[in-house]
């Protein structure tokens, strides 16, 4: 899950991350897709980039990044947990409104095992995924409690929790973002954030410069975080 930023400054890195992440547990290359968010001045809604490639095969992408500019975006590059038929649909991040979502891990015996959480659902967002993969899946899952009305740290940690109990040893790392603030779980990969007062806020599986004030944050933990502040709460605790 390459970075969420609220702030002034970009992040780098992201195809290095692609091709030879150095903290990566799981798989050994991001090849599969990949896709950047971003909010534009006075625009609420994110603009949205995607691709079913490598990050590097897109002769195009870079030049599209040197000039945006931007104070809040989401990358990610995507190691598919089973090869399918989506193309960029699968690739993070999802959006819906003022959303943008990621999920960076996997879940284990994907569809059997969340088939009574999907039940649940109701039939129209069911049908309306946007993906036939376990990342969009979670994503409706988020989605439909930020549509009850559930704060997005309560909507991440309350899906967190689901998940985990109908579907052990999964990896659970998703991130949620309005432009504004950014929502985020530790569970079962790595998860890093770095707090500049005068640049912003950077949340990133794993950092992709040696400065000092890089954070980790401990597994089962939920980060929220704003252009100023970042607060850590147990997971446990978060979805009480």
């Amino acid at each position: 899950m390459p970075p969420g930023v609220v702030g002034g400054g970009p992040p780098t890195g992201v195809l290095v991350r692609a091709g030879a992440p150095r903290r990566q547990a799981h798989g050994t290359v991001n090849a599969d897709g990949f896709g950047v968010g971003w909010y534009a001045s006075d625009d609420p809604v994110p603009a949205r980039y995607r691709r079913a490639g490598p990050i590097w095969g897109d002769l195009s992408f870079a030049d599209l990044a040197r000039v945006v500019r931007t104070g809040a975006l989401m990358a990610a590059v995507r190691d598919a947990t089973e090869a399918s038929a989506d193309g960029e649909a699968g690739a993070s991040p999802f959006t819906s409104g003022t959303w943008l979502f990621s999920h960076n891990g996997a879940l284990r015996d994907w569809p059997h095992s969340v088939a009574d959480l999907a039940a649940a659902l109701p039939p129209a967002e069911l049908l309306g995924l946007e993906a036939r993969c376990d990342s969009a899946f979670v994503w409706a899952l988020v989605l439909h409690r930020l549509r009850l009305g559930h704060a997005p740290p309560e909507a991440l940690a309350e899906t967190v929790e689901r998940l985990a109990d109908a579907s052990p040893d999964s990896r659970l790392n998703l991130l949620l973002m309005d432009g504004e603030t950014i929502a985020a779980t530790a569970w079962g990969d790595t998860l890093w954030y770095l707090a500049d007062p005068d640049r912003g806020v950077v949340v990133a599986s794993e950092p992709y410069d040696q400065d000092p004030g890089w954070t980790e944050v401990p597994d089962r933990t939920l980060l929220t975080a704003t252009r100023t502040d970042v607060l850590l709460t147990a997971l446990k605790e978060a979805s009480r």
